[in-house]
């Protein structure tokens, strides 16, 4: 299976019952090495002050890593496995909208490199994250 960059309807019918889709976490532009989505901030992000948890950030960034990472193989012949992920929190968001911006730091036979910023609607930094993801050789 392969996915186009440019089948943003197939990208996120994969959403389809999994934690993807309870977050509300929508792909909304794709090419190769870059992914952008965005996630709500309301009742199925939120930590108990009403705030984005910071825990549905990083979903959303290995989520947009990991899909970044699959648009680029063959996934009948590779798996995607998240290796490492670390994110430094910087502003709170209360409401509307986030949006996660992937891109790729590194390509490698073996392993890729993403980094990703998850912004507000004002375009005010709220997390950042990088990921590294393995990619495996299917038996």
């Amino acid at each position: 299976m392969k996915f186009s960059p440019s089948d943003l309807e197939k990208l996120n019918n994969i959403n389809k019952g999994t934690m993807m889709e309870v977050l509300g976490i929508e792909y909304i532009k794709a090419e190769t090495g870059f992914l952008e989505a965005k996630m709500p901030v309301d009742e199925r992000t939120y930590q108990p002050a009403k705030l984005l948890h910071g825990g549905a950030s990083m979903a959303l960034a290995e989520t947009l890593g990991s899909v970044g990472s699959a648009i680029m193989v063959n996934l009948d012949e590779y798996e995607v496995r998240g290796s490492q992920l670390s994110a430094n929190h910087i502003k709170s968001a209360k409401k509307g909208w986030v949006i996660g911006v992937a891109s790729l730091l590194h390509r490698g036979r073996n392993t890729h490199v993403w980094n990703i910023d998850i912004k507000d609607e004002e375009g005010k930094l709220i997390s950042t994250c990088r990921l590294t993801n393995f990619i495996i050789r299917k038996k």
